[in-house]
């Protein structure tokens, strides 16, 4: 994985976007898809160490505002470290951040997220 240090200019839009419909949902109530955009902008944001940091931020507050205690405790750790992980380049690339699935674990990436990397100019991000 290449070490990055800040996001690009032209991903960061995307990344943006994501967080724009988590609140969107956030607001109307529609946890899961809220909780799906994070899922996606962790994706898109796990190789940039404020971005990563960020995303692992609004998880834990979305694991308070459910009251939902392995997410919060999940979150703490990730939290801490995910940046540092990202600062030295050693992150499970596609993994989607959650609680609920191994913070160390790469996962696939949909080929939606690759051809968002691929239009930001990220064609071999993940390899």
């Amino acid at each position: 994985m290449k070490l990055y240090t800040r996001m690009p200019k032209n991903l960061a839009p995307y990344f943006d976007q994501e967080l724009m419909e988590y609140k969107r949902y956030f607001d109307a109530g529609q946890l899961q898809s809220a909780w799906n955009h994070l899922e996606r902008a962790h994706i898109i944001g796990q190789a940039f160490p404020y971005h990563h940091s960020y995303v692992h931020w609004k998880m834990l507050l979305f694991g308070i505002h459910i009251k939902d205690t392995k997410e919060v405790i999940g979150q703490i750790p990730r939290l801490l470290i995910g940046g540092v992980k990202s600062f030295v380049g050693k992150i499970p690339v596609g993994n989607t951040g959650g609680a609920n699935t191994p913070p160390l674990k790469p996962l696939p990436i949909s080929e939606e997220l690759l051809s968002i990397f691929k239009k930001a100019g990220l064609e071999n991000y993940g390899t």
